[in-house]
């Protein structure tokens, strides 16, 4: 009885997966219906060849949609033709005879230089005669060098087509099953690419007629079109449109002269309220608070690790850079801190908002750290201010990042039985969401800190006071040793504040 329902069975599975495979493919319908059953008998890859594909090149793989592998085989189509096109039309002696044009040059001032030499009988003139027979040799050696290059075009002709061979074949041998695996996505979700598209065909003609002839002739005759060589453009473009940025930085400088005053004193009030503390407070203070710091958050190791690294600092003399240092990181790491948490947390909570701020985060991380200083020093001038602000802008981002994440993580099923049981706005904030949240908004907490100690020596370069003059210093004067042993100060300052914020793993 079970063999007789399992045979009424299997005819009507078969045909449904042959329909459903006539809806994906489009076209050869027959071919790719036994091709699949074949390939779907096994798991994994099952070798077949599809000789379309293989003469189609990248643009079969381009009307089925799939461009992830259209790219790849078209760069390694790009290759071989790049090879046949030197074989066939390449000037491949081109460099060897622009040197011996140069040579050509250089061994007839020779010849000038030798003639006068000779009328005024200078004693230069052997000197000069046997220079110029060593350019007659270097110019002789180009041109045989330049005829035997040229006389290579069969092999480049050669291998172009051996490599064009081996990559069809390849694009043969996977095309089936690339196409396969697009047939069990369809089968999943229908917005995935199917069937043998005209627009999309067209398209991966154009592109792979555009890449291969203009590489070929970029390669073959690299003098044939000049506009291949440089990207057409004129450097007025660039003078202007910065004139443009510089007139608009003045413009806001001067308009917004009393903001950037009042954040310059800021910035500098609470900059010295914490070297009051770090700096002019007793150095013994100031190692106990930061050893029991270390003790109450990480235990007796980070407290043993922080009391070697405080004798580090201090026995090479590195003690008030270092406090310094860190009250510059301070004050950069507070402000992060105090204003990325709540934007971290409205943004968890606005999904639009955190989509307009995503953006911004994106390109404060990927600036590089150098070119903060620009607009810091236009608006703000230099000395530990900017050092503040330069820090603070690299460091944010981090922080706003991971509460959002951590926001977002939280399960909820919890907040749903916290808001069933009462829970107000405010209650579900600090006392769920938070808690929740925490050990990832503590990691953006670190990940800020340790950023922000980064640009300790980039901060440096206008002005910022700290172990940064010391490594600016050591680079300046190439002094090796001094260097080395700022940059373990700085490390140290580093793996303290990771093992105090960081707490016990």
């Amino acid at each position: 009885m079970p063999d007789v329902e399992n045979q009424e069975i299997q005819p009507e599975t078969a045909e449904r997966l042959n329909s459903l495979i006539e809806q994906f493919v489009g076209s050869n319908v027959s071919y790719y219906q036994k091709t699949f059953g074949y390939m779907m008998g096994a798991p994994g890859y099952r070798f077949t060849l599809n000789w379309m594909a293989g003469l189609l090149g990248p643009i079969w793989f381009g009307a089925r949609g799939l461009w992830s592998w259209m790219l790849a085989f078209l760069l390694l189509e790009t290759l071989a033709y790049i090879q046949i096109g030197l074989g066939l039309f390449g000037d491949l002696g081109r460099d060897f005879r622009n040197r011996a044009e140069q040579i050509a040059q250089t061994l007839d001032l020779r010849q000038q230089q030798i003639s006068a030499a000779e009328q005024s009988g200078a004693s230069s003139l052997d000197a000069l005669k046997r220079a110029a027979q060593s350019l007659e040799t270097a110019m002789a050696d180009s041109q045989q060098a330049a005829v035997s290059a040229d006389n290579t075009g069969t092999t480049y002709f050669l291998a172009g087509i051996v490599i064009l061979l081996v990559v069809k074949f390849m694009i043969a041998a996977l095309a089936n099953w690339t196409l396969e695996g697009q047939f069990a996505k369809w089968r999943s979700d229908r917005e995935v690419a199917s069937g043998w598209d005209m627009p999309r065909m067209l398209i991966a003609s154009v592109l792979t007629f555009l890449v291969v002839v203009l590489t070929s002739v970029k390669f073959a005759q690299p003098d044939a079109f000049a506009i291949l060589n440089a990207f057409p453009t004129d450097r007025d473009w660039r003078l202007n449109v910065g004139d443009g940025v510089q007139a608009v930085f003045d413009w806001t400088k001067t308009s917004g002269r009393g903001f950037f005053d009042s954040l310059t004193f800021g910035m500098r009030t609470l900059l010295d309220w914490i070297e009051v503390v770090l700096v002019d407070s007793p150095w013994p203070v100031v190692g106990l608070v930061i050893i029991m710091l270390a003790y109450l958050s990480g235990g007796a190791r980070v407290a043993i690790f922080t009391t070697a690294a405080l004798a580090y600092l201090g026995l090479l003399d590195f003690w008030e850079k270092a406090m310094t240092t860190i009250a510059l990181l301070g004050a950069a790491a507070l402000i992060s801190i105090t204003l990325g948490i709540p934007l971290g947390i409205y943004c968890a909570r606005r999904p639009k908002v955190f989509a307009f701020v995503r953006p911004v985060l994106d390109f404060m991380q990927s600036m590089p750290s150098f070119v903060y200083l620009i607009p810091v020093v236009a608006f703000i001038g230099s000395g530990k201010p900017a050092g503040v602000v330069a820090t603070m802008i690299f460091g944010s981002p981090p922080v706003i990042r991971f509460t959002v994440l951590g926001l977002q993580q939280v399960p909820d099923a919890v907040r749903e039985a916290a808001l069933a049981f009462g829970a107000t706005p405010r209650y579900l904030l600090w006392r769920v969401d938070l808690p929740l949240a925490r050990k990832t908004i503590m990691a953006g907490i670190n990940q800020t800190i340790l950023l922000s100690l980064a640009m300790v020596v980039v901060a440096s370069l206008i002005g910022a006071k700290g172990l940064g003059e010391d490594v600016l210093e050591a680079l300046q004067y190439a002094a090796a040793g001094q260097g080395i042993l700022a940059g373990l100060a700085i490390l140290f300052c580093a793996l303290i504040l990771d093992r105090i914020v960081a707490g016990k793993r």
